[in-house]
């Protein structure tokens, strides 16, 4: 593999095309053996990453890489005049999305035809606007809010309250995502469009914390405040969910929380401190996980408990 020299790829991507691989001094047999092997993946038909690579990388970050591939492959061959879109731009924007498979979407100014892409390529026709198209990660894509626009016609209300939260907290304009909405008119999925943006909320830091929102909501249960800020004598603290009155903190334990920034063991020590200085003002703890949003009797059941204590 010390052949194979890396050229100008899209930002923290490290792909091949074919042809390359054949200019590296692969042929098709070679290829072949080292994709057996494990040395190489291939991503799409003509399109290869390092199988180190490709192994050692989050799913979201895989995600990327395969709309990464695309480009590779058709950017690099084709005319032109397609920009990524829907769940693919959500992807390049950094978008949280939950439960999405990983075909990739993109906007052409052209009737597309079902032989023209391959099968895991889904082409849309929407003309778009200067303003909604923009370069990320070195590739086009549609604008953010145009993005959330297009993810929420097709996705379902949990998927779309999502991609609205964290949209918002990083900074699409609410007043155009308004005005978007209301120029759909009858649209199909314009009506988990309007309830995402009627009810997200920036304060949201996760898939999980968005989910738990939405499932208390569903629940009827008396909504918390997000992200509240409590001093003990440890300092300052903040909790995901909380009903001041009742001292009551829901705590959504994701498992990015205690593995993505620093050790595990000093994660969960701090957090243990932290919970035992709040404790001392009274504060009460319910912990979830993922499981227990799929668990909606014992969530129910567990949180009417706590809140009538």
């Amino acid at each position: 593999m010390t052949r194979i020299t890396q050229r100008k790829l899209p930002e923290g991507m490290n792909l091949w095309r074919t042809e390359e691989l054949h200019a590296a001094g692969f042929n098709d047999r070679k290829i072949a053996a080292l994709v057996r092997s494990g040395v190489l993946v291939r991503l799409r038909r003509g399109c290869y990453i390092r199988g180190s690579t490709w192994e050692a990388q989050k799913p979201w970050i895989r995600s990327r890489q395969l709309i990464a591939a695309h480009a590779h492959g058709t950017l690099t061959t084709a005319a032109g005049g397609f920009v990524y879109s829907h769940t693919s731009a959500a992807r390049l924007h950094g978008l949280f999305l939950w439960d999405v498979d990983d075909r990739v979407h993109i906007n052409t100014v052209t009737t597309p035809s079902r032989t023209s892409h391959g099968v895991d390529v889904i082409p849309h026709t929407r003309a778009l606007s200067p303003s909604e198209v923009e370069t990320v990660q070195g590739m086009p894509c549609t604008s953010l809010e145009r993005t959330v626009v297009d993810c929420c016609l097709m996705l379902n209300f949990k998927q779309c309250l999502i991609v609205v939260d964290h949209a918002l907290r990083m900074g699409a304009n609410a007043l155009v995502l308004q005005d978007m909405c209301h120029s759909l008119g009858g649209r199909n999925g314009v009506i988990n469009l309007r309830r995402a943006l009627e009810n997200a909320d920036q304060k949201s830091e996760s898939p999980g914390e968005t989910l738990t929102r939405e499932l208390i909501l569903r629940l009827g249960i008396a909504m918390p405040e997000l992200q509240v800020e409590v001093t003990t004598k440890k300092g300052k603290h903040r909790l995901d969910f909380a009903w001041r009155a009742k001292r009551l903190a829901l705590e959504f334990d994701g498992k990015v929380k205690y593995f993505d920034y620093a050790p595990t063991g000093e994660v969960i020590y701090r957090e243990r401190q932290r919970e035992k200085a709040l404790m001392e003002l009274g504060w009460r703890f319910i912990r979830i996980t993922w499981q227990d949003l799929f668990r909606e009797h014992e969530f129910k059941v567990r949180l009417l408990r706590a809140l009538q204590e």
